[in-house]
């Protein structure tokens, strides 16, 4: 499992260099994006639109974990269709090659014949980033490959990357929207039974380099299996209780609105982009609970960050399964699983968490927004 880990941390910074590549050329920018139409199509959105970034991150971890892992190979997941339409509407099944000169070649042809672009893109792929740290001291665990599968989430929050506002953190507070909500997602599960058991976050957008001016980021890794809980991000500090604090998608039915302003301060319900970053905005503790009332995130939003949080003793659950529970212990079987798909959807929709779904680290927190909204929904 270190192993498996240290590559995916590995390969999470490369995805994050090539978000930064296609980001910091704006003619190629343009390029990249490409509306999503029929059955991959986000519901939930007016225009959801998948960027050749997105495929080639996929694709890349999906080859560098194969190679390492091969017993892994048939079961890593993404979001994206690997198939891409140029200019000329020339459909190209975008795959890493074996060399960079042969997948420069192949992007190529996706980017109207744009070799210098091409070339860029095939650097930051099979360019090996420098070493990413990670204590991985106590990370025995006993499972292997073949019992293990991934879900990717190349970027997340890609409306958030196109549109590429930026904007400055302040240290210990949420910011709604910008670069920084856009993050990449991997998360491994258990095949047998779906439980989420090690994720890695990299955040490539985080602050700008003061002397070169170039963006850089940050990660955040956690596993969670038979009695182990690593997590890069600290334990919870036991020490005053200060008010609940919930973070939600603008977009939030107004019922659960209302319902939390009664339990929360004004300056404690927030709202934020991307359903990976405010997952990570409980996992940091800059919000106790993440509450979404409808089925439009997936498996690949989600499965990544909930590993972090089972590691710091909390998940994520479906919020229609828990409301309809009498018990208010740490029921695990609300909790989000990541291995079978809904028969009766197609396409995307049938990863979708369609019961809604609410993330948090205590689980007393958890227990007083389910008590409000019960009956509410």
């Amino acid at each position: 499992m270190a192993d498996l880990l240290r590559l995916l941390l590995k390969v999470a910074e490369k995805a994050a260099n090539v978000a930064r590549v296609c980001k910091q050329e704006a003619p190629l920018f343009q390029l990249l994006v490409q509306e999503k139409t029929g059955d991959d199509k986000n519901k939930k959105f007016v225009q959801d639109f998948k960027t050749l970034a997105d495929v080639v991150i996929q694709e890349m971890i999906r080859h560098d974990v194969g190679v390492q892992f091969p017993d892994m190979a048939e079961f890593i997941h993404g979001e994206e269709s690997n198939k891409f339409e140029n200019g000329l509407g020339e459909s190209v099944i975008v795959t890493v090659c074996s060399t960079e000169e042969e997948t420069a070649a192949l992007l190529a042809t996706v980017l109207d014949g744009d070799h210098t672009a091409a070339s860029l893109l095939a650097k930051a792929i099979h360019q090996d980033p420098a070493t990413v740290e990670a204590n991985t001291d106590g990370l025995t665990v006993s499972l292997s490959p073949s019992e293990l599968g991934i879900w990717i989430d190349p970027i997340d929050a890609t409306s958030q990357y196109i549109q590429g506002r930026e904007k400055e953190l302040e240290e210990g507070r949420l910011s709604p929207s910008g670069l920084h909500c856009a993050l990449v997602l991997i998360g491994v599960y258990l095949r047998s039974t779906g439980e989420p058991i090690m994720g890695v976050i990299n955040q490539p957008f985080h602050h700008k380099d003061p002397a070169g001016g170039g963006w850089k980021g940050r990660h955040f890794w956690g596993v969670s299996w038979d009695g182990i809980n690593v997590c890069s991000v600290s334990q919870p500090k036991d020490g005053e209780d200060r008010g609940l604090s919930v973070v939600l998608s603008s977009s939030e039915k107004q019922v659960v609105k209302d319902v939390l302003a009664l339990l929360c301060s004004s300056d404690k319900l927030m709202y934020a982009s991307g359903a990976g970053y405010k997952i990570l905005c409980v996992i940091e503790g800059l919000a106790d609970v993440y509450i979404l009332s409808e089925g439009s995130t997936f498996k690949w939003d989600s499965c990544a960050p909930h590993a972090l949080l089972r590691a710091l003793g909390g998940g994520v659950v479906d919020l229609t399964k828990r409301l309809q529970m009498t018990s208010e212990g740490q029921d695990h079987t609300a909790e989000l699983t990541y291995h079978e798909p809904d028969t009766e959807c197609k396409g995307a929709d049938r990863w979708a968490n369609r019961g809604g779904l609410v993330a948090y680290r205590d689980c007393s927190k958890l227990n007083t927004v389910i008590a409000a909204l019960k009956g509410k929904l």
